[in-house]
This record gives structure tokens, C-alpha cells and sequence, in this order.
């Protein structure tokens, strides 16, 4: 839809998704770094950039996990109300584990947000079940290219969704997730802290991964892979990367329980 209308390319954060960057380039746009520190997005790079959409995770940075500091939203908002137009990607926002979860930026300016958001962290990513919220100029655009794409999601998942948000039971189960999850984590940060003294935690108390950096002359790429080889699956931060950053892993705690999430930590800790 953006390539009909004449965008050919888009602003991403760095690091930023390895996965969402590769759709992006296999859909014909180019992608523009703009670098991402402990408060979130650089406004101020994107202001300086040639890239008038962008596409990023404000509540829940992904991979760092940080949350874009306010006067950084306020910057993003404005930068946006000035014509330019976000990708909001909401992918995992309702796990935030030490307070509420910040609102999301189309609150806050519905016409220049396009908001995105699925139950794959939630309820299952095999549902396949996401959302999209566009400005009304978008809408008949993005719902023609979405048949074009696939003709459509099965019904029955979409009922049984909405069966679960109008009973209450989506709630409850996030409830549930919360608890498990900020358990999980508690349990990865306290064995990085044991077993990985030097690497450093980043984030926020949220998601269902956390990232950790090491000194420069570490090898991510090289200590994922012997991770591995001993059956623990991680991302390398480099994959992530297009800008120059420290070297580091991707974590997943959310299918584990706290005593493998120890071992798997003590077994990186080992081949490291």
C-alpha cells in the first residue's frame, strides 16, 4: 500500500527486527537505520533522515526492551503531526510486569498512526490473529491489498476470539501470563546476574524476552551457535543490527520454566 503511494522507503529502529526488516525489503522498501539508546527512538536522527514513515515498537522496544521516554514521544508525535506517518507495532504491550502498560501513540493522533497488534504472544502464534487500526485514508487501501495477500483468515478463530474478549476469559488469561511470565524472567535475570556477571540486562520489565550486551570483543554470532550445539536457542543482537553496536543475546523466557531458564543460562555461561 505505501509503494501505491509512492513511498519506497521506511524508517527502522536499530536495532530492530531482523524479521519485520526482511518483509519490509522483500515488499520493495528500503530500510533507513535510525538508532535506538536507553530513552527509545532517536527523533532527532529520523528528523535528519530522508525516510517520512517509520516503523517502531514504542511501549516495548524490540530487541532492547526499553519504552520510548516522553519527551521522545512527544518528539515522535510531533514529528508525525508535522506529515509524517508511524508504523505502530504493538506486538507484545499488555505484558508489562512493574506498572500499566503505556498508552499507545494512535491515542494520541489516530489520522498519521497505523496500529498493529496480534494474540501471538498472548493466546498462541499458530491463531495467526492480528489487527490493524488505520487512518481512514488508509482503510479501503490496505483492505484491498489484504485480500490480494491471502483472501482472508479462517472465521472460526476470529469468533472464538471474540467469544474470549466479550466473556472476560482474554483478560483472565492475561492476568494468568503476567504472573508466570514476571516469575520467568525474575528467574533469567537472577542467573544472568550469577552466571554472567559482566553482561548487561537492558529493558524493561515486560515482554517475553529481555537482551543482554557484552564487552566488544565478544562474538554473538560464534556464542549463539555453540549455545546451540548444546540445545539452548538464542537470537545474536548483531542479527538485529544494521548500525554498529555491542555484541549480545536475544533471550526468550516465556516457554520455559525458571529452573531450565537457569540451566540454559549456566550452559551459555560454559560455552562462552
Amino acid at each position: 500500500m505505501l509503494k501505491q503511494q509512492g513511498i519506497n522507503e521506511i524508517a527502522v529502529e536499530d536495532p530492530g527486527s531482523l524479521g519485520s526488516r526482511q518483509h519490509l525489503q522483500n515488499w520493495g522498501l528500503d530500510n533507513v537505520p535510525i538508532p535506538v539508546d536507553a530513552n527509545g527512538l532517536r527523533v532527532d536522527v529520523l528528523r535528519d533522515s530522508t525516510a517520512h514513515v517509520v516503523m517502531a515498537t514504542p511501549a516495548h522496544h524490540f530487541p532492547t526492551g526499553v519504552v520510548l521516554e516522553g519527551e521522545r514521544r512527544r518528539d515522535l508525535i510531533q514529528w508525525a503531526a508535522e506529515g509524517g506517518l508511524i508504523l505502530e507495532d504493538d506486538y507484545d504491550a499488555e505484558h508489562r510486569y512493574d506498572r500499566p502498560p503505556v498508552p499507545a501513540l494512535r491515542a494520541m493522533l489516530a489520522d498519521q498512526v497505523i496500529y498493529a497488534g496480534s494474540v501471538s504472544k498472548l493466546l498462541a502464534p499458530s491463531l495467526r490473529i492480528g489487527w490493524m487500526l488505520p487512518p481512514p485514508q488508509y482503510k479501503e487501501a490496505l483492505i484491498g491489498m489484504k485480500r490480494l495477500a491471502d483472501l482472508g483468515n479462517a472465521a472460526l478463530p476470529q469468533l472464538t476470539l471474540a467469544h474470549l474478549m466479550e466473556s472476560g476469559e482474554l483478560e483472565r488469561q492475561l492476568r494468568f501470563l503476567r504472573r508466570r511470565h514476571r516469575t520467568r524472567r525474575d528467574a533469567m535475570v537472577r542467573a544472568i546476574h550469577n552466571y554472567l556477571p559482566t553482561a548487561t540486562v537492558h529493558g524493561a520489565a515486560a515482554g517475553l524476552h529481555l537482551t543482554i550486551t557484552f564487552d566488544d570483543t565478544t562474538d554473538d554470532v560464534a556464542l549463539a551457535a555453540a549455545a546451540l550445539q548444546k540445545g539452548i536457542k538464542t537470537h545474536p543482537l548483531s542479527w538485529h543490527c544494521q548500525l554498529p553496536h555491542a555484541p549480545g543475546l536475544v533471550l526468550g523466557y516465556a516457554a520455559r520454566t525458571p529452573t531450565e531458564i537457569t540451566e540454559a543460562i549456566a550452559t551459555i555461561a560454559e560455552v562462552s
